[in-house]
């Protein structure tokens, strides 16, 4: 029993081990490849269009629940104690700094990241990668760099979205339910969040996206085993980005809480 343990851990570690090795690599690539001719702007709009635009209603759907659910427990929880005067500032800063990149990135690595990984991992099955590499032309500035920069561009902007709605859905509550006055919720809002929770929070989604995408491609791109290969393979990257999100978010929110104590 004790062997089949150690043979487990030993195989989650190298597992684990290769997948690190396997995304660094590829991200060296895609960064070796990103100065040299030819480019394809073209592509990167695409995806931009593809990641961005086609997920709006869901990112918005997403920020609207959620900044209209905290609204409504933060404020039936704290007009217990007298507190609900203080919904707004936490309300806004939760969304800002946390919820709104995370949940943000959390329905793209769903939705995009599934999607890039099953895309690539067809491609690769069905030989058309083979194909694009006999036709003199790299794989990774076609198929990796587009859908890599195309997320590195789109998920901020996307962040963006997602806090301005569900801080506004989150004064539709507190209206409705506290009976707070729009103007003192705007005026709450304003002077709690500043430059640099905005910033934080969009910093995030950098990180974020980075993974989100070049998780996608990594597991498309060593897709095989046919239509069932690309299943297992869009799972695997849908999880793992996810646990990187989640994980991730603790290490990043302590590093920039560390940089703006140093830089006060």
């Amino acid at each position: 029993m004790i062997n089949g343990i150690t043979n487990t851990v030993g195989s989650l570690i190298i597992r684990f081990l290769s997948f690190v090795g396997g995304v660094t690599y590829l991200a060296q690539e895609m960064w070796s490849h990103l100065w040299r001719r030819p480019f394809y702007p073209a592509l990167i709009v695409e995806q931009m269009y593809q990641i961005g635009v086609r997920s709006l209603s869901l990112v918005s759907a997403t920020a609207f629940s959620t900044g209209a659910v905290m609204a409504l427990q933060f404020g039936f929880g704290l007009e217990r104690f007298g507190g609900k005067y203080y919904v707004p500032k936490v309300v806004a800063l939760s969304l800002v700094r946390e919820l709104g990149p995370v949940f943000t990135s959390l329905m793209l690595a769903g939705r995009i990241g599934a999607g890039i990984t099953a895309e690539i991992g067809s491609m690769n099955v069905t030989q058309q990668i083979d194909a694009i590499r006999a036709l003199g032309t790299s794989p990774i500035k076609k198929i990796v760099i587009p859908r890599v920069l195309g997320c590195l561009i789109v998920l901020p902007l996307l962040t963006v979205i997602a806090n301005f709605i569900g801080i506004l859905a989150s004064l539709f509550i507190c209206q409705a339910e506290l009976g707070l006055d729009p103007l003192f919720f705007y005026q709450k809002v304003v002077y709690t969040v500043v430059l640099t929770d905005f910033v934080v929070g969009v910093a995030k989604t950098l990180f974020f996206a980075a993974f989100i995408s070049l998780v996608g491609c990594y597991y498309g791109m060593r897709t095989v085993g046919g239509t069932q290969g690309v299943g297992i393979a869009t799972t695997k990257s849908v999880v793992t980005s996810s646990i990187l999100i989640v994980t991730s978010d603790f290490a990043l929110t302590k590093l920039f809480w560390i940089f703006e104590k140093w830089t006060q």
